[in-house]
């Protein structure tokens, strides 16, 4: 699920709100020492418990509202995630046209500045500067219907094709959660694929056209004054979260169905990687056509979209596609259903979460009604995004919910395993169910570099917080009040539950501090869920006291003896 809708949508936006290239340096920097070991951890936790986000935590018992916390931070991804699907859905019908709709300035949308994907900015009677491409205006003005005063007049009724489209959405996720993770995995196989093959198509294409070479220079080249900024590394840390799926729970909820000796590290390895690779190849692609739209507009590239995230996805793209000489309608239906195919892997991982974590706790409701009443409710809560306002809640969402929320919860869920359980103690877990010692690299990024930049980051960004803003709408005090308060009450599950943990072990007879101490100790249903497993893993523990230093060699070859059931 790491490869997914957000490196085709929320990267290149990223990326071309920060610089560009300025972008580029900060995020392999936070692939290599934060994304990609978060990631390893998360598939290690989920894979030795054999247990999803909430249940895992029965390795310290006092973080269990961890596990809820990121539930409700992954609720509020999955239901904007899902209105971004819907958007692919009306784009897809609409390929179907005989004239692309978004190539022409159509009559009932268009404005007088609206400029044809075939016109020429040198023949435009008025200034260049107010120019927009058809497919802006289409996107903004027909599909969405965007309310320009933004949250300030209050929300209006959905959009009544949109609704329809997020509909179609959620049933379709319906479909593929009652059928379960091992045949979602199944068509997992041609949308892992299919998206390259038309990114590779639009980039061939986009390459050749007129000002390409210009936007892929702005996406290549580093403006290293940027690189001071701090909120292009906060922009790189959030991306890299939500491109990798890290702090989600969903990681580990996958990951618990893998097979106890399952190879997580070359999993961790590839996927990290091939992510990358992914957002870079969408980059390459979308900023080509960014450099062939500020050519035609006669602006410079960082001044082609006044928009959000969306915008990108659904304008820079639709563009080039109508440009195609060759069955334009072709080629625009398979790039709307690749983005479709990506978003059904990414929904239904983040759903999947959710509805494992309530399973696990009333294991006694079935689990298709559980999924049907989650994809219910889904729908009802996805219609706000497809108000006229809806880009404008996406955006205070996507900042509160998806953002600055999972950096507070990953920061918790790495203190508590590195900290409180022990990175000595994990480390022998991990070597225990891979027969491999866990480098200093590694132990490195877990216990010192990562929560310490969690920290900060936290604090900085609460101490030089700026007005959140969608395109030029700054979000009022009302807007942003509800924001905190998601924010906060996400987060008030960690105290609420420890506060639960110590009662109810208070009642039992343990005395004030030694209640408070056993709620950090692992609990005695922690480890392996196979019994043969569980009683080696005890045993092998016995002969590894976790106080005694790990030699830190990260090979296969352990001087261990393998352990074999």
């Amino acid at each position: 699920m790491s490869v997914g809708l957000g490196n085709i949508w929320r990267f290149p936006f990223v990326a071309y709100e920060n610089g560009g290239g300025a972008f580029l340096i900060p995020y392999l920097c936070v692939l290599i020492f934060i994304g990609k070991p978060l990631y390893y951890m998360e598939l290690c936790l989920g894979q030795f418990a054999s247990a999803g986000a909430v249940k895992v935590w029965q390795l310290a018992p006092a973080f269990k509202g961890v596990g809820y916390g990121q539930a409700l931070a992954t609720w509020s991804v999955v239901t904007y995630y899902v209105s971004l699907m819907a958007l692919t859905v009306f784009y897809f019908f609409a390929s179907f046209s005989s004239v692309l709709p978004w190539s022409e300035c159509g009559e009932g949308w268009s404005t007088k500045y609206c400029v044809r994907s075939s016109s020429n900015h040198s023949l435009l009677t008025f200034n260049v500067s107010l120019a927009k491409s058809s497919s802006e205006e289409y996107f903004i003005n027909e599909v969405l219907r965007s309310d320009p005063s933004g949250l300030d007049n209050g929300m209006s009724a959905p959009e009544w094709r949109l609704s329809l489209c997020l509909l179609f959405s959620w049933l379709l996720i319906f479909l593929v959660l009652v059928k379960g993770v091992a045949s979602s995995g199944k068509v997992a196989y041609f949308t892992a694929l299919f998206p390259y093959l038309v990114l590779f198509i639009l980039l061939g294409r986009g390459a050749t056209l007129p000002g390409a070479v210009d936007g892929i220079i702005y996406f290549l080249k580093p403006q290293w004054e940027k690189l001071l900024e701090v909120k292009v590394w906060y922009a790189a840390l959030s991306q890299s979260f939500f491109s990798l799926s890290v702090g989600f729970g969903s990681i580990i909820m996958f990951a618990s169905y893998n097979d106890f000796r399952h190879n997580v590290y070359r999993d961790a390895t590839i996927i990290s990687y091939t992510d990358t690779f992914t957002s870079i190849l969408a980059g390459l692609t979308i900023f080509s056509i960014l450099g062939y739209l500020a050519n035609e507009l006669g602006v410079d590239v960082k001044d082609v979209l006044k928009g959000g995230g969306s915008t990108l996805a659904f304008v820079s793209y639709p563009d080039v596609l109508s440009r195609f000489t060759f069955a334009p309608q072709f080629f625009a239906t398979l790039f709307f259903l690749m983005l479709f195919t990506l978003g059904i892997g990414s929904a239904t991982a983040l759903t999947g979460c959710v509805i494992t974590i309530i399973c696990d706790e009333f294991p006694r409701w079935k689990k298709w009604l559980v999924t049907l009443c989650v994809c219910i409710v889904g729908y009802l809560m996805g219609l706000v995004y497809v108000t006229p306002q809806g880009q404008y809640v996406l955006t205070l969402i996507d900042y509160y919910g998806g953002g600055f929320l999972i950096f507070i919860l990953a920061a918790l869920e790495v203190i508590a395993v590195h900290w409180v359980y022990g990175i000595k103690r994990f480390c022998l877990d991990i070597e225990f169910m891979l027969n491999r010692k866990t480098s200093y690299y590694w132990k490195f990024c877990w216990a010192i570099l990562i929560p310490v930049v969690l920290i900060v980051v936290f604090f900085y960004t609460v101490a030089t917080s700026e007005a959140l803003t969608h395109g030029k709408y700054v979000f009022g005090p009302g807007a942003i009040g509800f924001g905190v308060a998601l924010t906060l009450f996400a987060v008030s599950t960690v105290p609420a539950l420890f506060l639960y943990a110590y009662v109810k072990r208070y009642r039992k007879g343990m005395g004030l501090l030694e209640s408070v101490k056993d709620t950090f100790r692992p609990s005695d249903k922690w480890g392996p869920r196979d019994p043969v497993l569980n009683r080696n893993y005890k045993d092998f523990l016995a002969g590894n006291n976790p106080a005694v230093p790990m030699d830190g060699i990260d090979n296969p070859a352990s001087d261990i003896e393998i352990h074999r059931f």
